[in-house]
């Protein structure tokens, strides 16, 4: 099965691209804007046209697209996010390959959801923010371009690799910045919120099944448990032996904080992300998220296999190593 994947370089493509490349049926083509890709190719500015040559010429039987961008502007979103994506979808309407098109999609698309409630694939989206609009917006033009495409709405992914600015990236580099400084104390913001969080490793599990799947439509990608960040920070700071203090300050926006039982405390790490986002909750998703993922359950057969505690062991790892 010939393979073009778009977007290898990313966080979740990274591993896409691994997992892949472990299948030996699959012959993997890695289509991008950086120099290590197969093929040079910017999705944001390059015309269906060229693409299509592209698709005609390699033929693939899937195309997986993980590329995208996560911060910036309305505009850079809009063009990364949603142009892009119009661009793969009007090159595949055109070529003659018949590709699959199966795209990563994000939880943002839904918005604030009610706290203790699970998120269907029914669920009416109501995006927070420019990111999960564009996010909502390509969804929308992979669903009505009549493509043989699923998309896969993962919700918040971590393990290996996990970005700095993301809450649980940042979390680990200010334990890891404490440890260093030998502080006994350190203070975080922000951990009343409940995020369900998925390794990038089952994510990748995930786009492999939708490949070789028939299903259509939206599936949700998450572990089906929200969990606060507060109880991630206590993991994780089990797991980086950090021995300090934990000190959970006053919550922002209103939300209830209580302090952590057991070792520390928390709240802080999303603090500067909050300050710098327009929306109250930098992915616009509210204090509480957490997905239905009955869906892929049935129809991809796909289950999460890692569990938060090994996906935060190898955040630190990371992290560990830049002491």
């Amino acid at each position: 099965m010939r393979v073009l994947l778009l977007g290898a370089n990313g966080f979740i493509g990274r591993f896409v691209a691994d997992r892949l490349l472990a299948d030996p049926a699959v012959h993997l083509t890695a289509l991008g804007r950086g120099d290590d890709a197969d093929v040079r190719f910017d999705l944001a500015s390059g015309s269906p046209g060229a693409l299509t040559r592209f698709l005609d010429a390699v033929h693939p039987g899937v195309v997986v697209n993980c590329a995208g961008a996560t911060r910036g502007g309305a505009r850079d979103l809009t063009r990364h996010n949603t142009v892009a994506v119009a661009t793969v979808c009007e090159a595949l309407r055109r070529s003659g390959c018949g590709a699959r098109l199966v795209q990563v999609g994000c939880a943002s698309e839904y918005g604030p959801s009610q706290p203790g409630s699970s998120t269907a694939e029914d669920a009416v989206p109501r995006p927070g923010g420019p990111y999960g609009v564009s996010k909502l917006a390509a969804t929308e033009l992979v669903l009505g371009s009549g493509l043989d495409a699923v998309v896969l709405r993962v919700f918040s992914p971590v393990g290996p690799g996990t970005p700095a600015g993301s809450p649980l990236g940042r979390l680990a580099e200010a334990m890891r910045r404490a440890m260093q400084a030998g502080d006994g104390e350190l203070k975080l913001s922000g951990l009343g919120v409940q995020r369900d969080f998925v390794d990038v490793r089952d994510v990748a599990r995930a786009v492999h099944a939708a490949s070789l799947s028939a299903a259509q439509g939206v599936v949700n990608i998450g572990t089906g448990r929200a969990v606060r960040l507060r109880d991630a920070a206590a993991v994780l700071a089990r797991v980086a032996g950090y021995s300090g203090n934990l000190h959970e300050l006053d919550a922002p926006h209103g939300l209830a904080q209580r302090p952590m039982i057991g070792a520390p405390r928390t709240e802080g790490t999303i603090a500067d992300q909050l300050a710098a986002a327009p929306y109250p909750y930098p992915d616009g998703c509210g204090p509480w998220q957490q997905a239905d993922v009955r869906t892929a359950r049935d129809r991809l057969g796909w289950r999460p296999r890692i569990n938060l505690e090994e996906s935060l062991a190898d955040i630190w790892m990371e992290a560990a190593c830049r002491i």
